[in-house]
């Protein structure tokens, strides 16, 4: 087994959302210099952070430490953690985020100690044999490395030593915040692990069954048989059961650095037309997809940053149906310096200085090889629109995208051609009063005033119970041979301005035409037609 190094850092997603609030922030602050960094910066590290939880799927993933001292706890839903502390501060998970504030870590570790392993954010493994000789010792390798963290201004990082990766990230875990770093005799990670709790092997399914057997700890685990674990549990039980034996045969396996694909361009004097902007960044554009093409992928998803004279930034990801060329990518950056001087808060306020252009994500080009026989279908009509649309701007060609509402009018959104925009408004969200499948097939963009009467003739209404003044019978005159409904839609009761309420009805008249009508403020509308 390879004596492996494991450095943690303790809540790192609580890290990474303080430290990119502070970046933010701090480019705010550079936007307005008479002005302050807002408050909401905080701390740069979870232990020194305000209560801060961060939720996935309605529970706590990760809190810091002044939120565990309030009482809350990682798996805790949303309402408890706020009841335990109401001062807690909420932000949601955010897999990439954590993934880009820990690569500087990454970078900085391959620098003291080449072949770094990334593990997940927050926690990397390194070969003990190369550090340990280099800096006198396993221990004192192992405080170099959070010593240099701790200059990056990540204090209280944690390392733990010892024979195979598993045990060096248990003993990483179980490191008191005063001792920073804690080694596991060779040859002793089995008595080490023993009293630690079966829960350890992070495996719930296998995890509750062991429970029900009476396996409580790793070292009751590691006492069964190994041809009765292998014959009862498969080899991902024999992967497992080796693990808690302290024989991890995995080894530290360093990280491939990716080839450097971005492209930089300063521009000196800096430049304010978009138009001298474009023709200057040609160039660099080309570069990429050359790099790109040299390395066998193409870009899908593409991040532009632009940085004026006076420290001023525009930073935004563009993404792309099929594959970004140089004609594309410099319509990009046209389209974001017009969009920059479009905004209301002046996102650029100077001469643009310097252009950045990232290929945020790629794919394998034979992917996106032309077809045998000409192109097909799809690739000449996205030709046709990107052709428009370099014409027209950014937003001149839209699509149509499906976002989230009780209304059916505002559920659809214009998303400009090509680009990965998410409606602002989730449509997987819950939204009580939404209308359920199946929905209309034909919506009226302008809902149509009608009349809906009763049997005698007088207009139906909806009482302050919800309860029907008279059973519909016509609408318009034309019999109705059926309907359902009242179906209350309540927005924003606390909101006198903005406060909406109606009631939702489903008709059918006497052509067999299904309606649905919605009845708001004593006014009766047709919003969609079912076919």
């Amino acid at each position: 087994m390879t004596r492996a190094i494991v450095v943690w850092l303790p809540d790192w997603p609580v890290t990474a959302h303080l430290r990119t609030v502070s970046r933010d922030a701090a480019r705010r602050a550079a936007r307005n210099p008479a002005g302050r960094a807002p408050s909401e910066a905080g701390a740069l590290t979870a232990d020194a952070a305000p209560p801060v939880a961060i939720l996935h799927a309605n529970r706590v993933v990760a809190c810091s430490a002044a939120a565990r001292a309030e009482g809350v706890r990682r798996g805790q839903r949303r309402r408890d953690a706020q009841a335990a502390c109401p001062a807690l501060r909420i932000a949601p998970a955010d897999p990439g985020r954590d993934e880009r504030a820990f690569l500087p870590v990454l970078t900085r570790l391959d620098e003291l100690t080449p072949g770094v392993q990334p593990l997940r954010p927050g926690l990397a493994a390194v070969r003990a044999r190369g550090p340990a000789r280099f800096y006198g010792g396993e221990e004192s390798a192992a405080e170099a490395l959070l010593a240099a963290l701790a200059e990056m201004g990540l204090p209280g990082g944690r390392a733990g030593i010892a024979d195979g990766i598993f045990t060096a990230e248990r003993a990483a875990r179980l490191t008191r915040a005063d001792a920073t770093v804690r080694s596991v005799p060779p040859g002793a990670s089995a008595d080490f692990l023993a009293p630690l709790s079966i829960a350890t092997i992070e495996d719930d399914a296998l995890v509750s069954l062991l429970v029900k057997l009476g396996v409580q700890t790793l070292g009751d685990f590691a006492a069964l048989d190994g041809k009765q674990v292998r014959s009862r549990l498969g080899e991902h039980g024999v992967r497992l059961h080796d693990l808690a034996r302290g024989a991890d045969s995995r080894p530290v396996e360093p990280r491939v650095p990716p080839p450097e694909l971005a492209r930089d361009l300063s521009l000196e004097p800096p430049l304010e037309l978009a138009d001298q902007i474009a023709f200057a960044v040609r160039q660099t554009c080309d570069d990429v997809c050359t790099a790109l093409g040299e390395a066998g992928l193409v870009c899908t998803e593409a991040r532009i940053i632009l940085t004026d004279d006076r420290g001023s930034r525009s930073e935004r990801v563009w993404l792309h149906p099929t594959r970004f060329d140089p004609a594309s990518l410099v319509d990009r950056v046209r389209w974001q310096l017009q969009s920059a001087a479009e905004e209301d808060d002046g996102a650029l306020i100077g001469g643009i200085s310097h252009v950045r252009i990232e290929p945020e994500a790629v794919d394998d080009s034979v992917h996106h090889q032309p077809t045998l026989i000409g192109q097909g279908p799809d690739e000449r009509l996205h030709h046709a629109m990107s052709r428009v649309q370099a014409l027209l701007g950014h937003r001149g060609v839209v699509t149509l995208a499906i976002g989230g509402g009780r209304w059916l009018e505002e559920r659809e959104v214009r998303v400009p051609w090509g680009d990965g925009e998410r409606p602002a408004q989730r449509r997987d969200a819950p939204w009580p009063g939404a209308l359920p499948q199946p929905l209309p097939t034909e919506v009226f963009r302008s809902p149509r005033r009608t009349r809906v009467a009763g049997a005698g003739g007088a207009e139906v209404a909806v009482d302050d119970r919800g309860l029907l003044t008279t059973a519909p019978a016509a609408m318009d005159g034309r019999p109705l041979a059926a309907w359902a409904g009242p179906w209350p839609v309540i927005e924003r009761g606390w909101d006198g301005e903005r406060m909406r309420r109606a009631h939702r009805f489903q008709v059918v008249d006497a052509d067999q035409t299904a309606w649905l009508l919605v009845l708001e403020n004593g006014s009766w509308w047709i919003e969609g037609r079912y076919a």
